[in-house]
């Protein structure tokens, strides 16, 4: 059940970046360092290791899954954000199609790994980096389904940097996803089983 809040909440922490920028254009560099580095732990010891083995790094992932997966009551409706679950939904489902070809998941990881290989040269969250991440979410994610509607500042979303970052992030995001479903979660587990996530999510928030 660790695993799976864990997992869960890096998606959710992913969607709430894909937020930040789009909205303000800003992000916590760190925050952003450790999700696009989730990327190239392609052989990880647990599924921590996965997030630089520290659970303070899911901290705010946290927090979004009590908001939108805890009581209903009319209080904690506000704290939930429509953009903010349709991302995190579109991400589950994205990944559901992509575990389904074979051919593709190969791609992706042959894509991946000839991304890190400019981690020689660049840093994770350099434009080259974020670029190049980018390219693999269009050519590979992209085509599968329906695309996620990233709403945000026109502006600022028409800047290349926020792009880059956003479908670099998103890709991330399919990571968390293909991670989730690995240790057992399940769409049935957000509708039936989400006063477990919850309880084990604030657990874990505790320990920070």
């Amino acid at each position: 059940m660790n695993d799976q809040t864990i997992t869960f909440a890096a998606i959710c922490q992913i969607a709430q970046l894909v937020q930040q920028i789009s909205r303000t254009g800003q992000v916590d560099e760190q925050d952003l360092a450790i999700m696009l580095n989730s990327l190239t732990i392609t052989s990880p010891e647990n599924t921590l290791a996965v997030y630089g083995g520290d659970i303070a790094n899911v901290k705010s992932g946290f927090s979004v899954m009590i908001n939108h997966l805890g009581d209903s009551s009319a209080n904690n409706n506000k704290a939930k954000d429509p953009d903010l679950t349709r991302y995190i939904i579109s991400l589950i489902n994205l990944e559901r199609k992509l575990a389904k070809k074979p051919k593709q998941l190969a791609k992706l990881g042959s894509r991946i790994e000839e991304s890190k290989r400019q981690l020689e040269h660049f840093d994770i969250t350099s434009e080259t980096l974020a670029a190049s991440f980018a390219s693999i979410y269009s050519d590979i994610i992209s085509p599968l389904g329906t695309r996620i509607q990233v709403k945000g500042e026109p502006e600022i979303l028409k800047q290349p940097l926020n792009q880059y970052r956003i479908r670099a992030l998103l890709l991330a995001g399919i990571r968390a996803a293909v991670l989730w479903r690995q240790v057992g979660g399940k769409r049935r587990n957000i509708l039936f089983g989400r006063n477990k996530l919850v309880i084990t999510a604030k657990q874990l928030l505790n320990t920070i």
